[in-house]
């Protein structure tokens, strides 16, 4: 963060791995998890929605899902749901589901963007197909620079 280097916590995941399960809260308090698939989905994991390079990255994705159809985008951020529901209010974001990893922190734990100390997720993105197995990583070694988002977007229409 900023050149200073923060330890994640998890495993560093790697394409052709199963997609961990986690447990986040979706905007309407109730759990959610994996699942059992069926769909391709673009995790955007975020540190604070109230951040620019967040919000920019949210926002672009919000933007893109229109031209991908059959692929869910889902924002991940320690944000409490009810940041992320006022937000997305106030910017006219209604094409993505947010989902927090507040209460349990099990994505990050799972996924390798935890950053313990902080209690904040890093910067990451995972495209996940039909299978859940991970067709995209991207850890973005610098919390304040942009993912990838052609390379993202590329395996995310490569899975459909």
């Amino acid at each position: 963060m900023k050149g200073n280097p923060l330890a994640l916590v998890g495993p560093e995941l790697k394409v052709g791995d199963k997609a961990p399960d986690f447990e986040l809260i979706g905007s309407n308090l109730k759990p959610v998890t994996l699942g059992d698939g069926g769909t391709v989905r673009i995790f955007s994991v975020v540190p604070s929605l109230d951040t620019p390079v967040c919000d920019a990255q949210t926002k672009r994705f919000n933007d893109e899902i229109d031209k991908m159809d059959g692929v869910q985008v889902i924002t991940v951020s320690m944000d409490l749901p009810f940041a992320m529901k006022r937000w997305c209010g106030a910017y006219g974001i209604d094409k993505i589901e947010m989902l927090s990893d507040h209460k349990s922190a099990s994505f990050g734990t799972n996924y390798g963007t935890l950053i313990e100390p902080l209690r904040i997720e890093s910067r990451a993105i995972f495209v996940v197909d039909k299978n859940n197995v991970i067709q995209h990583v991207e850890y973005v070694s610098e919390v304040a620079e942009h993912p990838n988002y052609e390379t993202a977007l590329a395996a995310a229409k490569k899975s459909l």
